[in-house]
């Protein structure tokens, strides 16, 4: 079974002035754009959002946070209770402000976060509870563009409990396994690959990308 695939659209976008993943690039909305790649890489595809009349237009079932007024790390909750409400294994994450997040990277994704890691210490065979490309952001990973097994809940409540709302703040807690960087630069170049589009100006160059990769 496929993970569940959840596009993150947040709250207010204060720093673009408006809804961003329905600004568009290349032709279309950021929103349809991840949408699309993330439809490659999953059968069931949902949005987390804080104000869900915003997006109503996607076409996709939507719901605001379980606990509110918890930033991404909440979102990341809603998300891993939404795909164990649906039996799915976990949730593949993505922020609704990546124009250019590649099919490929999130099916290599979701295909490693279901292979066992035979080479555990003791006991049998282990699944990852994430799964993360690195990068080259202060990170080096991409939290926003990660798989996440139901497993984190626990671990996700207690960082929330102790008002830790890293999105990081969990993983010390978990089983993390990372496709490493030189496999994420097959898919393209990590810099825009995971271009977060917060801004106007971050708009105008995303479709300065997505002109110039039209083109080519």
């Amino acid at each position: 079974m496929t993970p569940l695939g959840v596009i993150m659209a947040g709250g207010r976008n204060l720093r673009y002035g408006g809804p961003k993943a329905l600004a568009q690039v290349g032709g279309r909305p950021i929103l349809e754009r991840v949408r699309a790649a993330l439809a490659q890489a999953t059968d069931e595809m949902v949005i987390v959002a804080n104000e869900p009349e915003v997006y109503r237009g996607a076409g996709l079932p939507i719901r605001p946070d379980v606990r509110p007024g918890l930033g991404v790390l909440g979102g990341i909750l809603t998300a891993l209770c939404w795909a164990r409400e649906r039996g799915r294994p976990g949730a593949l994450v993505v922020a609704c402000d990546m124009p250019f997040v590649p099919a490929g990277l999130l099916r290599e994704l979701a295909r490693r976060a279901q292979l066992p890691d035979d080479d555990a210490a003791a006991g049998p065979p282990a699944l990852p509870d994430i799964m993360a490309p690195e990068s080259g952001g202060r990170r080096g990973v991409e939290p926003l563009c990660s798989y996440y097994g139901v497993t984190c809940i626990e671990a996700v409540e207690r960082a929330l409990d102790l008002e830790d709302r890293r999105v990081v703040a969990f993983w010390e807690d978990v089983r993390v396994e990372r496709i490493p960087l030189e496999l994420v630069r097959t898919f393209g170049d990590p810099e825009i690959l995971f271009m977060n589009v917060n801004t106007p100006d971050e708009r105008e160059r995303a479709e300065r990308i997505a002109t110039r990769e039209a083109g080519t």
